[in-house]
């Protein structure tokens, strides 16, 4: 089924905060960052309503990224933030390079292996400091697959669909259900 474009796309969790100034620690989703400073955001926890914010200090720091918002520049303004969604709006994110996208774009897509057929559906995608990774859940359970080109043959946004072309035993037939 094709993805409709969305006004908003997740980009990170806040994980922490980091040092007595207000920084807010971002684990970035599928490795691309779009933050930028001045770039409104949106920080939402489970059940309650976003809250804007504006960034004005955004800086790489040991895999996260450090983000400070216009106003809340003391722990006690953003501990509260802790476990929070990141969002930003579609129309401030920079269009990813062509063979790039960001994880909202592609998340509930369809996973179809060449030679398996079809292996479910993209849940989630984590970075590790290698790659990216695909959680596909479906007939054979939990299948993690590594973003690298050797297994992605095609991303198809029109049509919602992934095709990888994995190695043999990355996916055991058995564990069909």
């Amino acid at each position: 089924m094709p993805k409709s474009v969305k006004e908003f796309l997740l980009v990170g969790e806040v994980t922490g905060t980091h040092g007595l100034r207000g920084d807010l620690k971002v684990r970035p989703l599928a490795g691309l960052c779009p933050l930028q400073a001045g770039k409104e955001v949106f920080l939402v926890l489970p059940g309650q309503k976003p809250q804007p914010g504006v960034p004005v200090r955004v800086s790489p720091h040991k895999g996260y990224f450090l983000l400070r918002l216009e106003g809340r520049d003391h722990i006690n303004a953003v501990e509260a933030l802790v476990g929070s969604d990141v969002l930003m709006r579609r129309c401030d994110l920079p269009d990813p390079e062509p063979d790039e996208f960001y994880w909202g774009e592609i998340e509930g897509f369809a996973v179809c292996d060449v030679s398996l057929g079809e292996l479910g559906t993209l849940v989630d995608v984590f970075s590790t400091a290698a790659h990216d990774i695909f959680v596909v859940q479906g007939p054979y359970g939990e299948v993690l697959i590594p973003v690298v080109d050797a297994f992605l043959r095609n991303v198809d946004q029109e049509e919602g669909r992934i095709t990888v072309d994995l190695p043999e035993g990355l996916v055991q037939k058995s564990d069909a259900l």
